[in-house]
Protein backbone atom coordinates (compact mmCIF):
# COMPACT_ATOMS: atom_id res chain seq x y z
CA UNK A 1 0.00 0.00 0.00
CA UNK A 2 1.23 3.47 -0.89
CA UNK A 3 0.39 6.30 1.50
CA UNK A 4 1.02 10.02 1.04
CA UNK A 5 0.86 12.23 4.14
CA UNK A 6 0.42 15.96 3.46
CA UNK A 7 0.94 18.95 5.75
CA UNK A 8 0.08 22.45 4.54
CA UNK A 9 1.14 24.65 7.47
CA UNK A 10 2.42 23.91 10.97
CA UNK A 11 3.69 27.20 12.41
CA UNK A 12 7.06 26.83 10.73
CA UNK A 13 7.84 23.49 12.36
CA UNK A 14 8.98 20.32 10.69
CA UNK A 15 5.60 18.56 11.01
CA UNK A 16 5.43 16.14 13.92
CA UNK A 17 2.01 15.22 12.51
CA UNK A 18 3.70 13.70 9.47
CA UNK A 19 6.76 12.21 11.14
CA UNK A 20 4.86 10.34 13.85
CA UNK A 21 2.28 8.55 11.65
CA UNK A 22 4.98 7.91 9.03
CA UNK A 23 6.73 5.68 11.55
CA UNK A 24 3.51 3.83 12.38
CA UNK A 25 2.48 3.32 8.75
CA UNK A 26 5.95 2.18 7.69
CA UNK A 27 5.98 -0.38 10.49
CA UNK A 28 2.60 -1.61 9.20
CA UNK A 29 4.16 -2.20 5.78
CA UNK A 30 3.15 0.91 3.89
CA UNK A 31 5.32 2.76 1.40
CA UNK A 32 5.11 6.27 2.87
CA UNK A 33 5.76 9.64 1.23
CA UNK A 34 5.63 12.84 3.29
CA UNK A 35 4.85 16.16 1.64
CA UNK A 36 5.06 19.52 3.42
CA UNK A 37 3.53 22.15 1.18
CA UNK A 38 4.85 24.89 3.48
CA UNK A 39 8.37 24.26 2.19
CA UNK A 40 7.99 22.43 -1.11
CA UNK A 41 5.72 21.47 -4.01
CA UNK A 42 3.19 18.67 -4.13
CA UNK A 43 4.78 15.36 -5.17
CA UNK A 44 2.43 14.69 -8.07
CA UNK A 45 3.95 11.32 -8.96
CA UNK A 46 3.57 10.04 -5.40
CA UNK A 47 -0.02 11.30 -5.20
CA UNK A 48 -0.91 9.73 -8.57
CA UNK A 49 0.35 6.34 -7.37
CA UNK A 50 -1.09 6.49 -3.84
CA UNK A 51 -3.74 4.24 -2.38
CA UNK A 52 -4.20 6.62 0.57
CA UNK A 53 -3.73 10.39 0.72
CA UNK A 54 -4.08 11.85 4.23
CA UNK A 55 -4.01 15.56 5.09
CA UNK A 56 -2.77 16.66 8.52
CA UNK A 57 -4.93 19.55 9.81
CA UNK A 58 -3.80 20.73 13.27
CA UNK A 59 -5.20 24.27 12.92
CA UNK A 60 -7.63 26.47 11.03
CA UNK A 61 -5.17 27.89 8.50
CA UNK A 62 -3.81 24.41 7.73
CA UNK A 63 -7.34 23.11 7.12
CA UNK A 64 -8.29 25.87 4.70
CA UNK A 65 -5.04 25.33 2.78
CA UNK A 66 -5.67 21.58 2.72
CA UNK A 67 -9.15 22.11 1.29
CA UNK A 68 -7.58 24.14 -1.52
CA UNK A 69 -5.09 21.35 -2.24
CA UNK A 70 -7.73 18.62 -2.07
CA UNK A 71 -9.21 19.20 -5.51
CA UNK A 72 -5.77 18.99 -7.11
CA UNK A 73 -5.15 15.69 -5.36
CA UNK A 74 -8.50 14.35 -6.56
CA UNK A 75 -7.66 15.32 -10.16
CA UNK A 76 -4.29 13.61 -9.94
CA UNK A 77 -5.71 10.44 -8.43
CA UNK A 78 -9.50 9.94 -8.40
CA UNK A 79 -9.17 6.44 -6.94
CA UNK A 80 -7.13 7.38 -3.83
CA UNK A 81 -8.81 7.07 -0.45
CA UNK A 82 -8.92 10.53 1.13
CA UNK A 83 -8.40 11.15 4.83
CA UNK A 84 -8.15 14.26 7.02
CA UNK A 85 -6.64 13.88 10.47
CA UNK A 86 -5.75 16.22 13.35
CA UNK A 87 -7.61 18.63 15.63
CA UNK A 88 -9.61 20.34 12.92
CA UNK A 89 -10.73 17.18 11.11
CA UNK A 90 -13.59 16.17 13.47
CA UNK A 91 -14.73 19.79 13.86
CA UNK A 92 -15.28 20.01 10.10
CA UNK A 93 -16.38 16.43 9.46
CA UNK A 94 -19.65 17.22 7.68
CA UNK A 95 -18.07 19.77 5.34
CA UNK A 96 -15.05 17.58 4.57
CA UNK A 97 -17.21 14.57 3.76
CA UNK A 98 -19.21 16.76 1.38
CA UNK A 99 -15.94 17.31 -0.50
CA UNK A 100 -15.35 13.59 -0.85
CA UNK A 101 -13.16 12.94 2.18
CA UNK A 102 -13.88 9.38 3.28
CA UNK A 103 -12.11 9.07 6.63
CA UNK A 104 -11.91 11.60 9.47
CA UNK A 105 -9.56 11.00 12.40
CA UNK A 106 -9.05 13.16 15.49
CA UNK A 107 -7.27 12.76 18.81
CA UNK A 108 -4.75 9.93 18.84
CA UNK A 109 -4.75 9.46 15.08
CA UNK A 110 -1.77 7.14 14.53
CA UNK A 111 -3.66 3.99 15.49
CA UNK A 112 -6.58 5.08 13.34
CA UNK A 113 -4.34 5.56 10.31
CA UNK A 114 -2.90 2.07 10.74
CA UNK A 115 -6.41 0.61 11.07
CA UNK A 116 -7.41 2.51 7.92
CA UNK A 117 -4.40 1.14 6.07
CA UNK A 118 -5.39 -2.41 7.00
CA UNK A 119 -8.98 -1.75 5.96
CA UNK A 120 -7.85 -0.52 2.57
CA UNK A 121 -5.53 -3.50 2.20
CA UNK A 122 -8.54 -5.80 2.54
CA UNK A 123 -9.42 -4.77 -1.00
CA UNK A 124 -13.22 -4.92 -0.83
CA UNK A 125 -14.56 -1.69 -2.33
CA UNK A 126 -17.46 -1.42 0.10
CA UNK A 127 -15.16 -2.05 3.03
CA UNK A 128 -12.77 0.57 1.65
CA UNK A 129 -15.43 3.27 1.70
CA UNK A 130 -17.17 2.85 5.07
CA UNK A 131 -15.24 4.32 7.99
CA UNK A 132 -15.02 1.90 10.89
CA UNK A 133 -12.36 3.79 12.85
CA UNK A 134 -13.64 6.19 15.55
CA UNK A 135 -13.72 9.79 14.38
CA UNK A 136 -12.21 10.78 17.73
CA UNK A 137 -9.97 8.32 19.55
CA UNK A 138 -8.47 8.99 22.96
CA UNK A 139 -6.93 5.54 23.27
CA UNK A 140 -3.69 5.39 25.21
CA UNK A 141 -1.11 4.65 22.55
CA UNK A 142 2.43 3.37 22.89
CA UNK A 143 4.08 6.09 20.85
CA UNK A 144 6.88 5.38 18.42
CA UNK A 145 9.86 7.61 17.70
CA UNK A 146 8.78 9.80 14.76
CA UNK A 147 10.34 9.04 11.38
CA UNK A 148 11.73 12.35 10.09
CA UNK A 149 13.78 10.84 7.26
CA UNK A 150 11.07 11.65 4.70
CA UNK A 151 10.87 15.36 5.59
CA UNK A 152 12.77 18.43 4.44
CA UNK A 153 15.83 19.34 6.50
CA UNK A 154 15.46 21.37 9.68
CA UNK A 155 17.26 24.27 8.05
CA UNK A 156 14.10 24.81 5.98
CA UNK A 157 12.07 25.57 9.08
CA UNK A 158 11.89 28.04 11.98
CA UNK A 159 14.91 29.25 13.90
CA UNK A 160 15.45 30.91 17.25
CA UNK A 161 17.19 34.28 17.50
CA UNK A 162 18.93 34.94 20.81
CA UNK A 163 19.56 38.41 22.30
CA UNK A 164 23.16 38.40 21.08
CA UNK A 165 21.99 37.81 17.51
CA UNK A 166 22.85 34.10 17.39
CA UNK A 167 20.47 32.06 15.27
CA UNK A 168 19.72 28.47 16.22
CA UNK A 169 17.99 25.90 14.04
CA UNK A 170 14.86 24.85 15.90
CA UNK A 171 13.49 21.34 16.13
CA UNK A 172 10.04 20.44 17.39
CA UNK A 173 8.56 17.63 19.45
CA UNK A 174 5.59 16.83 21.67
CA UNK A 175 5.79 15.30 25.13
CA UNK A 176 2.02 15.30 25.62
CA UNK A 177 -1.21 15.81 23.71
CA UNK A 178 -4.53 17.27 24.65
CA UNK A 179 -5.11 19.44 27.70
CA UNK A 180 -6.80 18.99 31.05
CA UNK A 181 -8.31 22.47 30.79
CA UNK A 182 -11.38 23.51 28.81
CA UNK A 183 -10.92 27.13 27.69
CA UNK A 184 -13.96 27.99 25.60
CA UNK A 185 -12.12 29.24 22.52
CA UNK A 186 -9.50 26.47 22.35
CA UNK A 187 -9.63 23.98 19.42
CA UNK A 188 -8.14 21.24 21.61
CA UNK A 189 -11.22 21.10 23.83
CA UNK A 190 -13.84 19.72 21.37
CA UNK A 191 -11.53 16.77 20.67
CA UNK A 192 -9.93 16.01 24.04
CA UNK A 193 -12.61 17.34 26.39
CA UNK A 194 -10.25 18.07 29.27
CA UNK A 195 -8.04 14.99 28.87
CA UNK A 196 -4.42 14.69 27.86
CA UNK A 197 -2.03 11.91 26.89
CA UNK A 198 1.67 11.61 27.73
CA UNK A 199 4.40 10.53 25.32
CA UNK A 200 6.99 8.28 26.99
CA UNK A 201 10.12 10.16 28.06
CA UNK A 202 12.51 7.95 26.10
CA UNK A 203 10.47 8.40 22.93
CA UNK A 204 10.65 12.18 23.33
CA UNK A 205 14.39 12.10 24.04
CA UNK A 206 15.05 9.83 21.08
CA UNK A 207 13.10 12.20 18.85
CA UNK A 208 15.16 15.12 20.14
CA UNK A 209 18.35 13.13 19.59
CA UNK A 210 17.63 12.61 15.89
CA UNK A 211 16.88 16.32 15.48
CA UNK A 212 20.07 17.31 17.27
CA UNK A 213 21.94 14.99 14.90
CA UNK A 214 20.21 16.82 12.03
CA UNK A 215 21.43 20.22 13.25
CA UNK A 216 18.91 21.38 15.85
CA UNK A 217 20.31 23.61 18.59
CA UNK A 218 16.93 24.51 20.02
CA UNK A 219 13.74 22.51 20.61
CA UNK A 220 10.15 23.73 20.70
CA UNK A 221 7.87 21.60 22.86
CA UNK A 222 4.51 21.79 21.12
CA UNK A 223 2.41 20.53 24.03
CA UNK A 224 -0.78 22.62 24.45
CA UNK A 225 0.38 23.04 28.05
CA UNK A 226 3.79 21.73 29.09
CA UNK A 227 2.80 21.60 32.77
CA UNK A 228 -0.40 19.60 32.39
CA UNK A 229 1.70 16.79 33.81
CA UNK A 230 4.52 18.33 35.89
CA UNK A 231 5.58 14.90 37.11
CA UNK A 232 6.37 14.07 33.49
CA UNK A 233 7.64 17.48 32.33
CA UNK A 234 10.22 18.31 35.00
CA UNK A 235 12.08 14.96 34.90
CA UNK A 236 12.04 15.20 31.11
CA UNK A 237 13.82 18.56 30.98
CA UNK A 238 16.31 17.41 33.61
CA UNK A 239 17.15 14.43 31.40
CA UNK A 240 17.32 16.68 28.34
CA UNK A 241 19.77 19.06 30.02
CA UNK A 242 21.91 16.24 31.34
CA UNK A 243 22.26 14.82 27.86
CA UNK A 244 22.58 18.12 25.92
CA UNK A 245 23.59 20.85 28.39
CA UNK A 246 24.00 23.38 25.55
CA UNK A 247 20.54 22.79 24.03
CA UNK A 248 17.91 25.50 24.53
CA UNK A 249 14.17 24.99 24.39
CA UNK A 250 10.81 26.76 24.65
CA UNK A 251 7.47 25.65 26.07
CA UNK A 252 3.82 26.74 26.30
CA UNK A 253 2.37 27.14 29.81
CA UNK A 254 -0.94 28.54 31.08
CA UNK A 255 -0.85 31.59 33.36
CA UNK A 256 -2.58 29.45 35.97
CA UNK A 257 0.26 26.92 35.89
CA UNK A 258 2.95 29.59 35.96
CA UNK A 259 1.52 30.75 39.29
CA UNK A 260 1.01 27.23 40.63
CA UNK A 261 4.57 26.17 39.83
CA UNK A 262 6.27 29.49 40.60
CA UNK A 263 8.93 27.82 42.76
CA UNK A 264 9.95 25.54 39.89
CA UNK A 265 10.26 28.10 37.11
CA UNK A 266 13.96 28.48 37.85
CA UNK A 267 14.36 24.78 37.01
CA UNK A 268 13.14 25.52 33.49
CA UNK A 269 15.77 28.23 33.07
CA UNK A 270 18.52 26.05 34.56
CA UNK A 271 17.74 23.24 32.12
CA UNK A 272 17.86 25.47 29.03
CA UNK A 273 14.45 27.07 28.66
CA UNK A 274 14.72 30.53 27.12
CA UNK A 275 11.14 31.31 26.14
CA UNK A 276 7.69 30.61 27.58
CA UNK A 277 4.61 31.10 25.42
CA UNK A 278 1.45 31.75 27.41
CA UNK A 279 -2.06 32.26 26.09
CA UNK A 280 -2.79 35.43 28.04
CA UNK A 281 -5.54 36.28 25.52
CA UNK A 282 -6.85 39.39 27.34
CA UNK A 283 -6.35 41.66 30.35
CA UNK A 284 -10.05 42.44 30.71
CA UNK A 285 -11.49 40.24 33.46
CA UNK A 286 -14.90 40.02 31.77
CA UNK A 287 -13.33 38.75 28.54
CA UNK A 288 -11.19 36.28 30.46
CA UNK A 289 -14.32 34.96 32.18
CA UNK A 290 -16.14 34.59 28.85
CA UNK A 291 -13.18 32.61 27.50
CA UNK A 292 -13.04 30.55 30.71
CA UNK A 293 -9.29 31.14 30.98
CA UNK A 294 -9.22 30.62 34.77
CA UNK A 295 -6.92 33.58 35.31
CA UNK A 296 -7.47 37.29 35.88
CA UNK A 297 -5.63 40.47 34.95
CA UNK A 298 -3.83 40.47 38.31
CA UNK A 299 -2.61 36.93 37.62
CA UNK A 300 -1.10 38.06 34.32
CA UNK A 301 0.80 40.84 36.09
CA UNK A 302 2.08 38.37 38.67
CA UNK A 303 3.09 35.83 36.03
CA UNK A 304 5.11 38.45 34.14
CA UNK A 305 6.99 39.28 37.35
CA UNK A 306 7.60 35.61 38.17
CA UNK A 307 9.06 34.87 34.76
CA UNK A 308 11.33 37.90 34.97
CA UNK A 309 12.53 36.82 38.39
CA UNK A 310 13.27 33.37 36.98
CA UNK A 311 15.17 34.82 34.01
CA UNK A 312 12.67 33.56 31.44
CA UNK A 313 11.29 35.54 28.51
CA UNK A 314 7.53 35.61 28.05
CA UNK A 315 5.94 35.25 24.62
CA UNK A 316 2.32 36.26 25.31
CA UNK A 317 -0.48 35.56 22.86
CA UNK A 318 -3.71 37.53 22.69
CA UNK A 319 -7.17 37.48 21.15
CA UNK A 320 -7.69 41.26 21.16
CA UNK A 321 -10.65 41.43 18.76
CA UNK A 322 -13.81 39.72 20.01
CA UNK A 323 -17.51 40.57 19.80
CA UNK A 324 -17.13 42.03 23.29
CA UNK A 325 -14.01 44.15 22.71
CA UNK A 326 -14.43 47.92 23.01
CA UNK A 327 -12.15 50.63 21.65
CA UNK A 328 -11.36 51.52 25.26
CA UNK A 329 -10.60 47.89 26.06
CA UNK A 330 -8.27 47.52 23.09
CA UNK A 331 -6.33 50.61 24.15
CA UNK A 332 -6.18 49.26 27.69
CA UNK A 333 -4.57 46.07 26.35
CA UNK A 334 -1.95 48.12 24.50
CA UNK A 335 -1.33 50.30 27.54
CA UNK A 336 -0.90 47.20 29.72
CA UNK A 337 1.60 45.67 27.29
CA UNK A 338 3.54 48.94 27.44
CA UNK A 339 3.29 49.28 31.22
CA UNK A 340 4.58 45.73 31.75
CA UNK A 341 7.52 46.32 29.36
CA UNK A 342 6.27 43.62 27.00
CA UNK A 343 6.41 45.52 23.72
CA UNK A 344 9.47 43.59 22.54
CA UNK A 345 7.95 40.32 23.76
CA UNK A 346 4.79 40.51 21.66
CA UNK A 347 4.78 39.38 18.02
CA UNK A 348 2.95 42.17 16.13
CA UNK A 349 0.38 39.76 14.68
CA UNK A 350 -0.92 39.29 18.23
CA UNK A 351 -2.41 42.80 18.14
CA UNK A 352 -4.55 41.79 15.13
CA UNK A 353 -5.91 38.36 16.07
CA UNK A 354 -9.68 38.13 15.69
CA UNK A 355 -11.66 35.54 17.66
CA UNK A 356 -12.28 32.42 15.61
CA UNK A 357 -15.41 30.42 16.42
CA UNK A 358 -15.14 27.02 14.69
CA UNK A 359 -17.65 24.22 14.69
CA UNK A 360 -17.90 22.57 18.11
CA UNK A 361 -16.46 25.55 19.98
CA UNK A 362 -17.45 25.84 23.64
CA UNK A 363 -18.07 29.52 22.96
CA UNK A 364 -21.36 28.45 21.38
CA UNK A 365 -22.54 27.45 24.87
CA UNK A 366 -22.84 31.16 25.68
CA UNK A 367 -25.96 33.14 24.88
CA UNK A 368 -23.63 36.12 24.38
CA UNK A 369 -22.00 34.23 21.50
CA UNK A 370 -25.17 32.88 19.94
CA UNK A 371 -26.59 36.41 19.86
CA UNK A 372 -23.79 37.70 17.61
CA UNK A 373 -22.74 34.83 15.33
CA UNK A 374 -24.04 34.32 11.82
CA UNK A 375 -24.79 30.88 10.33
CA UNK A 376 -21.80 28.58 9.91
CA UNK A 377 -19.73 29.45 6.85
CA UNK A 378 -18.31 26.23 5.42
CA UNK A 379 -15.92 28.06 3.12
CA UNK A 380 -14.44 29.98 6.08
CA UNK A 381 -14.76 26.98 8.45
CA UNK A 382 -16.18 29.14 11.21
CA UNK A 383 -19.16 31.09 12.50
CA UNK A 384 -18.69 34.66 11.21
CA UNK A 385 -19.48 37.62 13.42
CA UNK A 386 -19.49 41.38 13.16
CA UNK A 387 -18.95 43.74 16.02
CA UNK A 388 -21.92 45.82 17.17
CA UNK A 389 -19.64 48.87 16.97
CA UNK A 390 -18.41 49.29 13.36
CA UNK A 391 -15.48 51.33 14.68
CA UNK A 392 -14.03 48.19 16.29
CA UNK A 393 -14.15 46.20 13.05
CA UNK A 394 -12.66 49.17 11.20
CA UNK A 395 -9.83 49.32 13.72
CA UNK A 396 -9.17 45.60 13.24
CA UNK A 397 -8.82 46.13 9.49
CA UNK A 398 -6.46 49.05 10.08
CA UNK A 399 -4.34 47.09 12.55
CA UNK A 400 -4.02 44.21 10.07
CA UNK A 401 -2.70 46.64 7.46
CA UNK A 402 -0.22 48.15 9.93
CA UNK A 403 1.05 44.75 11.06
CA UNK A 404 1.46 43.29 7.58
CA UNK A 405 2.99 46.50 6.27
CA UNK A 406 5.32 46.84 9.22
CA UNK A 407 6.56 43.29 8.85
CA UNK A 408 7.09 43.71 5.12
CA UNK A 409 9.17 46.83 5.79
CA UNK A 410 11.13 45.09 8.51
CA UNK A 411 10.08 47.58 11.18
CA UNK A 412 11.04 46.82 14.78
CA UNK A 413 8.30 45.69 17.13
CA UNK A 414 8.34 48.96 19.07
CA UNK A 415 7.76 50.97 15.88
CA UNK A 416 4.80 48.78 14.83
CA UNK A 417 3.40 49.02 18.35
CA UNK A 418 3.60 52.81 18.17
CA UNK A 419 1.72 52.90 14.88
CA UNK A 420 -0.99 50.62 16.27
CA UNK A 421 -1.32 52.78 19.39
CA UNK A 422 -1.76 55.85 17.21
CA UNK A 423 -4.38 54.13 15.06
CA UNK A 424 -6.33 53.00 18.13
CA UNK A 425 -6.09 56.49 19.64
CA UNK A 426 -7.36 58.01 16.39
CA UNK A 427 -10.24 55.52 16.31
CA UNK A 428 -11.27 56.43 19.85
CA UNK A 429 -11.10 60.14 19.03
CA UNK A 430 -13.19 59.73 15.89
CA UNK A 431 -15.83 57.59 17.62
CA UNK A 432 -15.93 59.16 21.07
CA UNK A 433 -14.40 62.59 20.62
CA UNK A 434 -11.56 61.95 23.06
CA UNK A 435 -8.07 60.50 23.18
CA UNK A 436 -6.45 58.25 25.77
CA UNK A 437 -3.78 59.55 28.07
CA UNK A 438 -0.38 59.44 26.34
CA UNK A 439 1.88 56.55 27.11
CA UNK A 440 4.66 57.34 29.60
CA UNK A 441 7.96 58.08 27.94
CA UNK A 442 10.86 55.68 28.20
CA UNK A 443 8.89 52.43 28.49
CA UNK A 444 9.16 50.92 25.04
CA UNK A 445 9.91 47.37 26.14
CA UNK A 446 12.87 45.37 27.38
CA UNK A 447 15.35 44.79 24.57
CA UNK A 448 16.98 41.49 23.77
CA UNK A 449 14.10 39.03 23.89
CA UNK A 450 14.67 35.56 22.34
CA UNK A 451 12.14 34.94 19.62
CA UNK A 452 11.25 32.37 16.99
CA UNK A 453 11.21 33.38 13.33
CA UNK A 454 7.65 32.07 12.87
CA UNK A 455 5.13 34.02 14.97
CA UNK A 456 2.25 32.27 16.69
CA UNK A 457 -0.77 32.21 14.42
CA UNK A 458 -3.65 29.81 13.79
Amino acid sequence: MRAVLISTYDLGHQPFGLASPAAWLARAGAEVTCVDLAVGPLDEAAVAAADLVAFYVPMHTATRLAVRALERVRRLNPRAHLCFYGLYAPANEHFLRSLGVQTILGGEFEGGLVALLKRLSAGDSGHREAQTEPVISLDRQSFMVPDRSRLAGLNRYAYLTLPDGERRIAGYTESSRGCKHTCRHCPVVPVYGGRFRVVAREVVLDDIAQQVAAGARHITFGDPDFLNGPGHAFPLVRALHERWPWLSYDVTIKVEHLLKHADELSLLRETGCVLVTSAVEAVDDRLLELLDKRHARADVVRAVALLREAGLALNPTFVPFTPWTSLEGYLDLLATVHELDLVENVAPIQYAIRLLIPSGSRLLELAATREVVQPFDAAQLCYPWQHADPAVDALHSRVMVLVSGGLERGLPRAKIFGEIWQAASDALHAARGRRPAPLPAGRSGVAGIPHLSEPWYC
